[in-house]
């Protein structure tokens, strides 16, 4: 017979797995920015909303605030080293504007970390109430960081394409909630089922979105707008309308 404790370790086990899955899920999308050097349509903000919850989830799992929690803190940590990989390339390919806007939303998101790290540790003396107050937080920013791939599902709406919404992400992401849910509730763990409970609903509403505007996205021929680098090299920001094989 398999013991609880057992039984929730070869869960987490299987959740940083799909997870690390999770982080990995854009790279495709960021290898075609890096050969076409233009971010195109795509958006930082699932990337940077990603790097916040994974430092608060490394608090969160951190000896001083929630013990035996080493498995949350494994994965993301893998996950902050990836996600700042992903937000570096953004960085070099975005517009002037997208990379103020990206600063300013790191600044913040340091500033933030810093004093809830002090708070914490200053005014927070026991396991029940650092957990407690970094696990509210953890289920604020883990539930906007799980919806913020919304905004990207009101394009497909709007455009009735899925091209920048990537299907492996979302299917990792439905996967990813749905094996951390499970994580929690074996030994109920309430901060961590609120988030990936959501998780596992808006992964699973993307998925159907994506199955409904599949057949509806241009495969081949379809006209995008890509800068050249005779553009780039006598005006600055031209565009020229190309044809790219799909």
């Amino acid at each position: 017979m398999v013991s609880t404790e057992a039984a929730r370790n070869i869960v987490g086990i299987i959740g940083n797995v799909i997870s690390f899955g999770l982080f990995l899920s854009p790279a495709p999308t960021f290898w075609r920015i890096i050969k076409a050097k233009d971010v195109e349509e795509f958006k930082p903000d699932p990337y940077l909303a990603t790097l916040l919850n994974c430092m608060l989830w490394v608090f969160y799992g951190l000896p001083i605030v929630h013990p035996n929690s080493i498995l949350v803190v494994t994965i993301n940590g893998i996950g902050l080293l990836i996600e700042g990989a992903y937000l570096i390339v953004f960085f070099i390919y975005a517009t002037r504007n997208t990379r103020l806007k990206m600063l300013g939303v790191l600044a913040i998101e340091a500033l933030f970390m810093v004093a809830v790290v002090a708070g914490v540790l200053l005014g927070a003396h026991t396991h029940e109430k650092r957990s407690m107050i970094v696990g509210i937080l953890c289920v604020i920013f883990g539930s906007i960081m799980y919806a913020s791939p919304l905004t990207i599902m009101g394009k497909v709406i709007r455009t009735k394409s899925v091209e920048y919404m990537p299907f492996f992400l979302s299917l990792v992401n439905f996967l990813n909630g749905g094996c951390w849910t499970a994580y929690a509730l074996i030994k109920f763990d309430l901060y961590i089922t609120i988030p990936n409970g959501l998780g596992t609903l808006f992964g699973l509403a993307q998925l159907i979105l994506y199955l409904c505007y599949y057949w509806s996205t241009p495969k081949k021929g379809k006209s995008v707008e890509l800068p050249t680098i005779a553009a780039k090299n006598t005006v600055d920001s031209s565009k020229v309308s190309v044809t790219v094989e799909k």
